[in-house]
């Protein structure tokens, strides 16, 4: 079933929510930033190329691709595609590159920009983020999916600041974002930067007394002198003009014509009046997330909303339908609502849609968009975990995701967990622990997240449960008291939460002193959503 209008959040392999709920030629802009093998434990991805099977259910925060069935599946579809230039290149790139973990992962991103490229319209553009590392195998195969002739640029963005400890090279201070357009009719924007002090105080140093605006001085004849309608005599000077002659008396009345010794005319060109400096492609006023930024939520490879703005002011229009099917923390479905564009934001684990919900609620409030994926409600949240096809870890992310800002514990490192599946921070150094429970539960449950608080030493424990808790559970957890920090009302030590009140209440289903949200931070307030916004307002 296709998505319909509006805006969504998608929980899934992005490769199959485009093949069955994205139709042909419906998106206006595209921006993806997919994950590289890197062998960073940092990003919410899938190690599957193909996106089925116990690939899709991989840990969060690995960054790792191997080649496998899965790859070799990738691989194939490509072949079968149609898309007979970017079958012809992958196949070269595996001749070169072997079944390496890099052919996986170009195999993987292949199969992906095929479908993206379906579901643009003609008039729309695709942004790919990438670094260096990858970004030349990575143009490749995009001139194989939309035709060379469609490349538009390859972006250089400065995202971090020059590091002194490249002895052997170049410091490495910047990513790529190859920019392409599905047709030669295409949505396009132009933008400008305000002008440098240094360039308006040398270009625009004259200022009218009577106004205080800045001004230079423009020429007013015309470089082309085979021009005989606008050859005439001004003033005692026989020229080729910029202007017909009403338009040069129309200029000399508003008083926008000085005049030299010689008798000649030039214009004034008012500093108010241009639009700044073009935007190149090469950006080093964006700058990136850094650990004081206002905007930063904790998410390790979050962008900055300004990048998005940019690309978006850009390559759409108020209205148009923005896709980033690798969302993470949802910079892009950000920074879409607040521009007044419609938007889709898919990502491959809980953990990313919880983040992306409690960051539209932080900064837009109660705004209408669909949620898919996800149990909508118990009964759907029961037959999931009930699903022994289904993997039980991800149950366990989502229902992590109910409660706002609770993170994975260690990362979601698989392995045991000592009773600990997720952390809250909260004050200035303090933790809630969170033990989730699918099947049934008893007091021992209680005294086990008793125990796991003191031997970490934690203030406060969560027991989030599918079934609703006993009597002398309840009666469990109440009896181990309250944690009180100063200049906060105490709560209680021990929280038996069910899923069922945390799907209504969401994080406010707990109760916290002083909650900070010390790995996912709140994202500022935004303005109400205009229809237009100039980049640099």
């Amino acid at each position: 079933m296709s998505l319909g209008p509006g805006n969504h959040l998608v929980y899934g392999d992005n490769l199959d929510v485009l093949r069955r709920r994205i139709p042909d030629a419906s998106v206006d802009l595209i921006y993806l930033d997919p994950p590289f093998n890197s062998d960073a434990t940092y990003n919410l991805v899938v190690r599957d190329p193909s996106g089925q099977g116990s690939g899709a259910n991989i840990e969060a925060f690995e960054d790792t691709w191997r080649w496998g069935e899965a790859a070799e599946a990738a691989f194939q579809d490509v072949r079968a595609s149609g898309h007979q230039r970017a079958a012809a290149m992958l196949v070269a790139m595996r001749e070169a590159l072997g079944m390496s973990d890099l052919m996986a992962y170009l195999a993987m991103m292949a199969v992906r920009l095929v479908e993206l490229h379906r579901v643009l319209k003609p008039t729309g553009s695709l942004y790919l983020h990438c670094d260096p590392t990858a970004s030349h195998y990575l143009k490749t195969i995009l001139d194989g999916v939309f035709g060379a002739q469609f490349f538009t640029n390859e972006i250089i963005w400065e995202r971090t600041n020059t590091k002194a400890h490249a002895f052997t090279r170049f410091s490495s201070s910047h990513d790529v974002l190859l920019h392409y357009r599905k047709s030669d009719q295409f949505t396009w924007n132009a933008l400008y930067a305000p002008h440098s002090e240094s360039y308006i105080k040398s270009h625009y140093s004259n200022v009218e007394e009577e106004t205080g605006r800045r001004y230079t001085l423009g020429d007013t004849t015309n470089p082309n002198p085979d021009r005989p309608n606008l050859t005439y005599e001004w003033r005692g000077v026989n020229k080729v003009w910029r202007w017909t002659r009403e338009k040069m008396q129309q200029m000399h009345d508003e008083g926008r014509l000085v005049y030299t010794k010689s008798g000649a005319p030039r214009y004034k060109r008012y500093l108010d009046e241009m639009k700044g400096t073009p935007i190149t492609d090469v950006w080093t006023d964006i700058f990136p997330i850094n650990s004081q930024a206002q905007e930063r939520l904790g998410y390790p490879t979050q962008k900055p909303t300004a990048l998005l703005e940019r690309i978006i002011l850009a390559s759409s229009d108020p209205g148009h339908l923005v896709l980033d099917p690798f969302c993470g923390c949802g910079t892009t479905v950000h920074a879409a609502q607040k521009l007044g564009r419609r938007w889709i934001g898919i990502d491959v684990t809980h953990l990313a849609i919880g983040l992306i919900r409690k960051r539209l609620s932080d900064a837009f409030g109660p705004i209408p968009y669909g949620v898919h994926g996800e149990p909508a409600d118990l009964a759907s949240a029961r037959q999931w975990f009930q699903d022994d096809s289904r993997d039980k870890k991800q149950w366990e992310l989502w229902a992590l995701s109910l409660l706002g800002d609770a993170r994975p514990w260690q990362g979601q490192k698989k392995g045991a967990d000592g009773g600990r599946d997720g952390v809250i921070p909260f004050g200035q150094t303090q933790k809630a622990l969170v033990s989730v429970k699918g099947g049934g539960v008893s007091v021992k449950d209680v005294r086990e997240l008793l125990n796991v608080l003191d031997r970490d030493k934690a203030q406060v424990g969560i027991l989030l449960t599918l079934e609703e808790p006993t009597r002398p559970m309840l009666a469990e957890a109440a009896g181990a008291g309250l944690y009180a920090l100063d200049g906060w009302p105490a709560v209680p030590r021990c929280q038996v939460v069910t899923i069922e009140r945390a799907m209504a209440l969401r994080d406010q289903s707990i109760r916290l002193p002083a909650r900070r949200g010390d790995n996912f931070k709140a994202a500022p307030r935004e303005a109400a959503s205009p229809t237009t916004r100039d980049l640099f307002s």
